[in-house]
């Protein structure tokens, strides 16, 4: 056992008892922190505009603070990029964390001095929860790979700009960097066919033992590092290889490839990290769930998700959560978010401790592979082209084709009725995919990266949405076909209406 290792376990141990401590009070913790963070805006522009001063309790922020989005409190965020402090909380960000919108187009998530460091400790804390639950450490004396963005940085009015991961990849504590991979050079490359197969060459006669990254990117490195060693099993590339860490994307449709690649079934952690904060991760390996971080800076509300839309929906706290109910989640944040709705839905499995499971994004779309495309992005870009071309279309929805049977790499499948067919329907097709690229940033770095192909399009015979409707018993009244869906329960049944593709 190396000394990190050994080192690592009683240091664990000191996390642990701290964690334990805060999760067995969960409420204290969080009216703690909603009291600090209270405190330390009622100076700001939003907190005098927002009455802090007065406010004494959740039911008076309640009565202060309404729900935002992104684009609601977009008038705030624009001062604070502009430059201004003391907008939405103390001072002038530390970063902006750049990151895909709606109708927002590319947003800017503010990251302070103080929410910065709750990032790097919850992901430090979901390693040594493992290691004082399983005792293992062999992995802290191997080589780590963290699969990220660029950490190449911009300025934004003397603000450093970047995606989430090349941000935290500044600030890996120094007794980790030695282990670390890829090199600066190889993370700093932009495009991704091109930066996989740099990482491929400088780790594949390394002895890695842990992997982080969103499950499809780390499939495409397994592919890559298994055709250069002439068809190796992972396990025999990287025979320490013992530990996987991911998140952003639900892991179980990636599985069974992913195993069966390493060629055996290892140890996984997943986490809940968003530019908005470090929100959960998994703190056992004797169930699924994620510990909720009640201690992290983030004062944590919740809607339910069937009255999200209603004018006025219940607000709770930690302490009015109820099990098994799907809940929209609201975060207040040391970065100055306030109120703001992170589009994700969670649902509680135990209020003791107080854990997780991420169910989804509050509106109907497709996140299979990280790219949080919204049934307002999939209408603009097909009705752009199609009144570009002069083509009517009478129906349609798209769901995600994880694993095509042909082996060929995974795309988004749309499924349309047509009332006048375009002329060419492969360059229809492409056109509607440049399009949504432009819409999505996440789509584009897929396309580009090939992680995905372009979109396909299948034309449906007449009515078959109608037929389809019928069949389920929802044809007529409100009932309505989703834009979109992450799952294939719809495009699997409509495999029977169509009649052509390209």
């Amino acid at each position: 056992m190396g000394l990190k290792a050994a080192l690592s376990k009683p240091f664990a141990a000191w996390v642990v008892k701290k964690i334990n401590k805060w999760k067995k009070d969960a409420i204290k913790a969080q009216d703690d922190v909603f009291h600090s963070l209270i405190k330390s805006a009622s100076y700001t522009a939003f907190g005098k505009d927002h009455h802090f001063s007065n406010i004494k309790n959740y039911e008076a922020f309640k009565a202060n603070v309404p729900i935002r989005d992104y684009e609601a409190l977009r008038p705030y965020i624009d001062r604070v990029v502009a430059g201004e402090k003391d907008v939405l909380w103390k001072g002038k960000p530390q970063f902006f964390a750049k990151t895909s919108g709606t109708t927002s187009g590319v947003k800017y998530i503010p990251i302070s001095k103080e929410s910065m460091p709750q990032h790097i400790k919850a992901a430090r804390n979901a390693l040594l929860t493992y290691i004082h639950e399983t005792g293992k450490t062999d992995f802290v004396n191997g080589k780590m790979i963290f699969l990220q963005g660029s950490p190449i940085l911009t300025k934004k009015n003397g603000i450093n700009v970047g995606r989430l991961s090349g941000i935290v990849a500044h600030l890996v504590p120094a007794y980790l960097q030695k282990n670390r991979l890829p090199s600066y050079e190889t993370n700093c490359i932009e495009d991704w066919e091109e930066k996989v197969d740099a990482i491929v060459g400088e780790t594949i006669t390394e002895d890695m033992t842990l992997i982080s990254g969103i499950p499809p990117w780390v499939q495409m490195y397994f592919d890559k590092l298994s055709e250069k060693s002439n068809g190796k099993k992972i396990k025999d590339i990287f025979k320490n290889f013992s530990l996987f860490v991911y998140g952003g994307v639900n892991y179980e449709p990636y599985r069974a490839k992913i195993e069966a690649s390493i060629g055996k079934t290892i140890d996984t952690i997943e986490t809940y990290p968003a530019s908005e904060g470090f929100i959960a991760y998994q703190d056992s390996q004797k169930d699924k769930s994620l510990l909720l971080l009640a201690k992290a800076g983030i004062f944590y509300e919740f809607i339910p998700a069937d009255e999200y839309y209603n004018d006025k929906p219940t607000r709770l706290s930690l302490a009015d959560v109820e099990l098994d109910t799907n809940y929209a989640l609201i975060l207040n944040t040391t970065a100055g978010l306030w109120g703001y709705s992170i589009g994700d839905t969670i649902k509680f499995v135990s209020k003791n401790p107080y854990k997780i499971l991420v169910t989804g994004r509050i509106k109907h779309f497709i996140s299979a592979f990280g790219e949080h495309v919204i049934g307002e992005e999939v209408e603009q870009a097909i009705l752009l082209v199609a009144n570009e071309e002069g083509v009517e279309i009478t129906e349609f929805t798209v769901a995600p084709q994880v694993n095509p049977p042909a082996g060929e790499l995974p795309f988004h499948e749309w499924f349309v009725e047509f009332a006048s067919e375009p002329k060419d329907l492969k360059a229809f097709s492409e056109k509607v995919d440049l399009a949504l690229q432009k819409k999505n940033i996440y789509y584009f770095d897929l396309i580009e990266g090939k992680i995905l192909q372009k979109l396909i399009i299948r034309s449906l015979k007449k009515d078959a949405f109608v037929d389809y409707m019928r069949s389920e018993g929802k044809l007529g009244g409100q009932n309505k076909v989703p834009r979109l869906s992450n799952d294939r329960k719809i495009a699997d049944s409509l495999q029977h209406y169509n009649i052509t593709t390209f």
